[in-house]
């Protein structure tokens, strides 16, 4: 005799239950492990497509994995007086960064949302600032366009709310 729809939900619920909590933790890290793979293929440098800050055509962005393959770093802007790192890694079931910004302070944020096309970062403290006043990356997203596009867009926040500063690069990876 089949299952009834609400005896089958049950059986579902009890073996998840059951399930080791090593195994559990294992399935729900999957999603932040195949995001940070999606930021670790992005190894390379790659060209400013649009200009943002002055870099059309040029180098604007190099990211490298480091830590035994547990770190991605982005270098924006390598070498000059505005150059600003960013460094990404998991937490749990959750992708991290820490922005440390030319502006002297570094905002903390967590991805909050991935679709396997895009990558969704939210605030989550920092050191170096008011949050309530000072200036300060807030939030922002990476779009994976294909292997060798992304696009990434982060929103500024100054006095509490969103400011007029929040820069987009469309980045391609450079050849050769």
């Amino acid at each position: 005799m089949p299952l009834a729809p609400r005896s089958f939900a049950a059986i579902a619920a009890v073996a998840l239950l059951a399930t080791p909590p090593v195994l559990r933790a294992q399935a729900e890290a999957q999603p932040a492990a195949s995001a940070f793979d999606r930021l670790k293929a992005l190894a390379g440098d790659w060209i400013d497509l649009d200009g943002a800050f002055g870099m059309k055509g040029k180098v604007a962005v190099t990211y490298r994995i480091t830590g035994g393959g547990s770190t991605v770093i982005e270098t924006l802007f390598a070498g000059a007086p505005h150059e600003m790192t960013t460094v990404y890694h998991k937490d749990g079931r959750h992708v991290v960064l820490t922005h440390y910004c030319a502006a002297g302070n570094q905002p903390r944020m967590r991805a909050t949302a991935t679709d396997g096309r895009t990558l969704a970062f939210d605030f989550d403290g920092g050191t170096n600032f008011d949050p309530a006043q000072d200036g300060h990356m807030h939030s922002g997203t990476i779009e994976f366009l294909d292997a060798d596009r992304i696009r990434a867009t982060w929103i500024g926040w100054d006095k509490g709310k969103p400011s007029d500063h929040s820069p987009v690069f469309n980045l391609e990876r450079k050849r050769g």
